[in-house]
């Protein structure tokens, strides 16, 4: 019978900085800890700290830092990584086993001390290495965390490579911090350390990488491409805002909804339901959160040109998280980045549902143009689809095509692009009245020419 392997267990730090207030504190702590749990590690302890930075060598102040490594069973001190020099024969002395003298009273097992210490920051490679001195434990900064759940989130060819190559660029720096260091020595004759040809490796696949991914992303592109005529709704959001649900109920589709952080990665197309002429496309984006890995924004840079290239898009946020407008800046930030910022937006509160009636008076104030809505309300998911049609309306023109008798063939392609009002015949062809957007009518004229 197979024993199930022990949670990894873990202790929280965090760091208080004169800017930031105890709530905002409070929720990047708890937005770490779900972080962790997304991981599969267990949380068992927090040590917190008000600093004027976190640009210390240690982070922590040598109170704090022994209270951590009371909790992991360090020393406290970051001493250095040289081993201390001991004679052969002092060293066999020394772990020799003992004698039993008499049967020992059995005694309790100790609990088992956590074996990481996760760090609600970025940390620089000094600072992972001292605190791994100190506490004994493995150590992660906040990039680390988020960097690793990508990871192990990937599943198409895309993001796995997207992944990669940002965890790649995350490990190359620390390399020199690992804790298995001791074959890091001058080679023999070679004139290069381990250390240089492990970092020429990591520079050899992270170019190989660039060029697997931008034969996908040409793909990914000419896909876009194929859909730039179509109506295009792009969900776009802090993780865990609820954007999968929302998917699913605006378009039926079985995408994955957990109430988890990061669950999907991949971009999803689906069409809106019931269907419209011309059809609605909404697509789902992977979600943002708080301090994104900047080599995680540049490698998902396909992924996020979804909401770039979107006729609309949507920014869906859990109106019943306290923070919520943080989190709101956070994903405007991200799209500023790419230059999404000049897409046409509405905002869109999701979790109604949770929200007491103060609370939600108070939000229609604050937000008079929001849409207020729960993705489990079918009544609520109705007016939102209504109001995608209407938005793409107001956009809309009619104009009269002749169809000729030669390229009949074509009449597919026109019921795809607009919507028919109506049809008739004369001695050139097939007169048809639609409605539809600018550029996909003046396609359409171009295909007839």
């Amino acid at each position: 019978m197979e024993t199930k392997a022990p949670t990894p267990r873990a202790v929280l730090v965090g760091i208080q900085t004169p800017e930031v207030d105890d709530i905002a504190h409070a929720a990047s702590l708890e937005e770490l800890g779900r972080l962790v749990k997304t991981l599969g590690y267990e949380v068992v302890g927090e040590v917190t700290q008000r600093r004027e930075g976190t640009g210390a060598g240690s982070l922590l102040g040598s109170g704090k830092l022994a209270e951590l490594a009371a909790l992991t069973g360090g020393t406290g001190e970051i001493g250095t990584m040289a081993p201390k020099p001991t004679a052969k024969a002092r060293q066999r002395f020394e772990t020799a086993p003992e004698a039993p003298a008499g049967k020992p009273a059995e005694e309790e097992a100790p609990a088992p001390r956590p074996e990481f210490v996760i760090v609600d920051h970025e940390l620089s490679p000094s600072q992972i290495r001292n605190l791994e001195r100190a506490t004994g434990a493995q150590v992660l900064d906040r990039t680390g965390v988020i960097v690793e759940i990508f990871h192990r989130h990937a599943n198409t060819r895309e993001a796995k490579l997207q992944v990669e190559m940002a965890r790649l660029k995350y490990v190359a720096p620390r390399l020199r911090e690992s804790s298995g260091g001791g074959g890091r020595q001058q080679g023999p004759g070679a004139g290069e350390t381990t250390l240089d040809l492990d970092r020429r490796k990591i520079r050899d696949r992270i170019s190989e990488l660039k060029d697997q991914l931008e034969a996908v992303q040409r793909d990914a592109d000419n896909r876009r491409s194929a859909r730039r005529d179509q109506l295009r709704v792009a969900l776009v959001g802090y993780t865990n805002a609820g954007k999968s649900s929302l998917m699913r109920a605006l378009t039926g589709s079985q995408v994955l909804v957990e109430d988890k952080l990061f669950a999907t990665l991949d971009t999803t197309v689906r069409i809106l339901q019931p269907e419209t002429r011309p059809r609605i496309l909404v697509s789902d984006t992977v979600g943002f959160i708080k301090q994104l890995p900047h080599d995680l924004v540049a490698s998902f840079r396909s992924t996020l040109a979804e909401a770039l290239e979107a006729s609309l898009l949507l920014f869906v946020v859990d109106a019943s998280d306290p923070t919520y407008e943080a989190q709101l800046e956070v994903s405007r930030s991200v799209l500023r980045e790419i230059g999404a910022d000049v897409v046409p937006s509405r905002l869109v509160l999701n979790k109604m549902d949770r929200v007491d009636a103060e609370a939600r008076a108070a939000l229609a104030a604050k937000h008079p143009d929001a849409i207020m809505l729960s993705a489990h309300a079918p009544a609520d998911v109705a007016a939102l689809r209504q109001t995608l049609i209407d938005f793409f309306e107001a956009q809309m023109e009619e104009e009269e095509l002749i169809l000729p008798y030669a390229k009949q063939g074509l009449i597919g392609e026109v019921y795809e692009s607009a919507r028919v009002l109506s049809e008739d015949y004369d001695e050139t062809g097939r007169v048809l009245r639609i409605r539809g957007l600018p550029g996909a009518i003046a396609r359409l004229r171009r295909s007839l020419a």
